[in-house]
């Protein structure tokens, strides 16, 4: 993101990225629901915020990016997991 920032800045774009961990989706349930089950529940637990996230939350995070609120912004990368790549980070958790 910052590389590209650092070229679109010049054409006065800005240039950001939302990454979301678990979203509650049609797919996310059948893997929820699936052989890595347990993985996945072990994830929720350890996370920060102890849930997984929605499409709503996803959305509100994109449509600030956009916004002229975040005007300033630009070159960022909004991680938006809950907590998951902290507790990954802490070694509290680890990949399956």
């Amino acid at each position: 993101m910052q590389t590209a920032a650092a070229a679109w800045g010049r054409r006065g774009a800005r240039v950001n990225a939302a990454s979301p961990g678990v979203i509650i989706t049609p797919l996310a349930l059948d893997e929820l629901s699936g052989p890595r089950r347990e993985w996945f529940e072990t994830v929720r637990e350890v996370s920060a915020a102890k849930r997984f996230g929605t499409s709503e939350e996803v959305a509100a995070a994109a449509a600030f990016l956009l916004g002229r609120e975040a005007g300033f912004i630009t070159g960022a990368d909004l991680l938006m997991d809950g907590g998951v790549t902290a507790a990954l980070r802490a070694g509290e958790l680890t990949t399956p």
